[in-house]
């Protein structure tokens, strides 16, 4: 799918340049991490994989550096850079409009919330799927990893501590993965096949295995399909980024609150995840689907054509 600004390459090379970009912005940003971690630190670079291993509380600050790192340059210009490869207004590929309609805003809340509640319900599945006791020790040690470096990072002693969080680990991930998943890959994708359902599904399962959870794949595989529909049919990649965005906001304010009381941060992991014992949430798809319906009409009015 061309317009009167594409430069000639195909959006189907398109998302496979944008892969290798993607790879190599890992790479050089881990590298980046050492000065990072250096200038911050005045420490070795033992002590470093040491603490990404097991994270200490006493570098949060730095690890949080690191990690907004990782995702502006790893994500975010791999995707700006493919996009101005293929098109001469790479933002406008990409999504980035500010022609958005206060109800696409509302139903993009709603569709959120709603979707949370599904994606308990696929927590509750993942956790029962039956797999060999060698992979179950495996992914228990991911998630053992993942849960230290939350633990490590997440530091929220005040006010202050809490809007950094929302800025460094809830807004830059959800503006640089969207831009990378929705408006790179699943855009260039969909524009390739000319199949958009196709795309998202592909996108979603690269999104959910990119954040390294057994226990977490199909919930990340849902809300990467939920944040792919809103994105195709608004065409708007502030609302998947909006949407995103508020996914993450809601887990760090529930561990601000409850760190607030004095409560440590693993029991408030283990306490959340023990939440996702029920199967009824899947049924609320039906009014995430309900909700997509009136979110497409809308969209679908308030879009221009290509």
């Amino acid at each position: 799918m061309y317009d009167n600004h594409s430069k000639g390459i195909s959006y189907l090379a398109g998302f496979f340049i944008l892969i290798a970009f993607a790879v190599a912005g890992l790479i050089f940003a881990s590298l980046l991490d050492i000065s990072v971690w250096q200038w911050m630190t005045g420490t070795s670079i033992e002590v470093m994989k040491k603490n990404i291993e097991n994270p200490n509380p006493a570098y949060a600050t730095t690890l949080k550096v690191m990690q907004a790192v990782n995702a502006v340059v790893g994500f975010f210009i791999p995707a700006v850079v493919t996009a101005t490869m293929l098109n001469r207004k790479p933002l406008q590929l990409l999504g980035f409009s500010r022609n958005i309609k206060a109800e696409q805003v509302g139903l993009t809340i709603l569709i959120l919330g709603a979707s949370l509640i599904v994606g308990t319900s696929l927590s509750y599945f993942n956790h029962h799927i039956p797999i060999p006791e060698a992979w179950k020790i495996r992914f228990d040690r991911l998630e053992d990893s993942y849960n230290n470096q939350v633990e490590a990072i997440i530091n929220l002693r005040n006010g202050v501590d809490y809007i950094i969080a929302l800025v460094v680990m809830a807004f830059i991930p959800a503006l640089c993965e969207e831009t990378l998943f929705r408006g790179g890959l699943q855009n260039f994708l969909s524009r390739g096949t000319k199949n958009p359902w196709l795309a998202i599904i592909i996108v979603s399962i690269l999104f959910s295995l990119a954040h390294e959870s057994f226990y977490g794949f199909l919930f990340r595989f849902f809300l990467g399909v939920v944040l792919g529909a809103i994105y195709y049919y608004s065409g708007k990649l502030w609302l998947s980024i909006l949407a995103h965005f508020l996914n993450n906001a809601i887990s760090l304010t529930v561990l601000f609150v409850y760190m607030q009381k004095g409560k440590p941060v693993r029991e408030i992991i283990k306490s959340d995840t023990s939440t996702t014992q029920s199967s009824w949430g899947i049924l609320v798809v039906i009014i995430v689907i309900g909700l997509f319906i009136v979110f497409k009409r809308i969209s679908t009015a308030n879009r221009r054509p290509e």
